[in-house]
């Protein structure tokens, strides 16, 4: 059906060129290292090796799957075929390498380099079935009760990088198919950067730690942060994670339909601001979620992004105070046409480990 959808975009003489591993991933379901696929408006060829030709038989969805020998013969082949004359290409993720040799190999072809394709799938990509809904949700669900039984090792003596690896290995054998992103576990003044990355740092009493995980399930990912303290947090410590809170919360108020990302963002950030701590929050408050960690839409201040009915999106703001600690709080959501639908079920109050 979502090959179908792009075809139905095209002109008569128009071809897509899809090389990228995510978006050949979403249009046909099948994921590979290797694979080429040519959409038209009257058929779609997908092209592979023989590591996967069998396995792309029996798994790739509206296309003819062919043995690749001869790429680009064949590929000359077929857009003759369908009466093609104009190759649109994803040119925000095609090295000018691998233009030049295309260009190369077909000569006769004029090669559509503008940014029409990549919006064609980002447009499909970014609305979402109720079926890839359910496998973020059941990635979510898996990352969930992997932190639900990480939580008793995050104590004083922990390393930051065990406790990551621990998580990992826990939503593996709980079902996911692999991780979304490599897991942060930041701790005391490490919990300052964002994307920290975990070290050989042990966990003292007086901590804040930040995690930042998620589970890919059947290609589909999670996204969730959470900050927890570790032993009683002081004054200040409260502060900026009820600050945080309440930033989170009014950018999530504010999910809908028709909203503007920039709109979202300035929202979580103006709470931050008002408290005293806008220069502290330096990223943006979202970002969209699906067959990869991060892709439309996007909620930052320059986002010229939409919501759409059916999108997934993040929302985390933080204060990351250098030197000192940090504190963020994401879930990411279903953005429906009254409001949204949140995958995360875990607490935000703030919980004294």
């Amino acid at each position: 059906m979502k090959l179908l959808q792009l075809a139905q975009e095209l002109k008569s003489t128009q071809a897509a060129l899809v090389l990228s591993e995510e978006n050949r991933l979403y249009l046909t379901g099948f994921p590979s290292s290797n694979g080429t696929l040519l959409v038209t408006r009257d058929g779609n060829i997908f092209w592979t090796d023989s590591r996967y030709y069998e396995m792309a038989c029996d798994a790739v969805e509206d296309a003819e799957v062919q043995l690749q020998d001869q790429l680009y013969a064949q590929v000359h082949e077929q857009l003759q075929k369908f009466g093609c004359t104009e190759i649109l290409v994803e040119a925000s993720r095609m090295t000018l390498d691998t233009l030049n040799t295309w260009r190369k190999m077909l000569p006769s072809y004029s090669f559509n380099v503008s940014n029409r394709l990549d919006r064609l799938t980002d447009s499909l990509r970014e609305v979402k079935t109720e079926a890839e809904a359910e496998k973020m949700q059941r990635a979510q669900d898996i990352a969930e009760a992997a932190l639900t039984e990480l939580l008793p090792l995050v104590k004083p003596g922990a390393a930051e990088r065990d406790l990551a690896n621990e998580l990992e290995y826990k939503m593996r054998r709980l079902g996911a198919d692999g991780i979304s992103f490599d897991t942060i576990v930041v701790s005391g003044e490490n919990s300052s950067k964002p994307h920290g990355v975990p070290g050989e740092r042990l966990i003292q009493t007086g901590d804040f730690v930040t995690i930042d995980f998620g589970a890919i399930y059947r290609h589909y990912h999670s996204d969730c942060t959470r900050t927890f303290a570790v032993g009683q947090p002081t004054e200040e410590m409260v502060n900026v994670y009820e600050t945080v809170k309440r930033a989170q919360q009014a950018g999530l108020d504010c999910l809908r339909a028709g909203v503007a990302g920039a709109d979202l963002d300035r929202t979580a950030r103006d709470v931050i601001r008002e408290a005293g701590y806008g220069e502290y929050f330096g990223h943006s408050t979202g970002h969209g979620v699906g067959v990869e960690i991060h892709e439309h839409p996007y909620a930052g201040p320059k986002s010229e992004d939409f919501l759409t009915e059916g999108s997934v999106v993040t929302c985390e703001p933080g204060i990351y105070l250098p030197g000192k600690f940090g504190v963020r709080i994401e879930d990411f959501v279903l953005v429906t046409a009254s409001g949204h639908r949140n995958f995360c079920h875990l607490t935000k109050d703030l919980i004294v480990l």
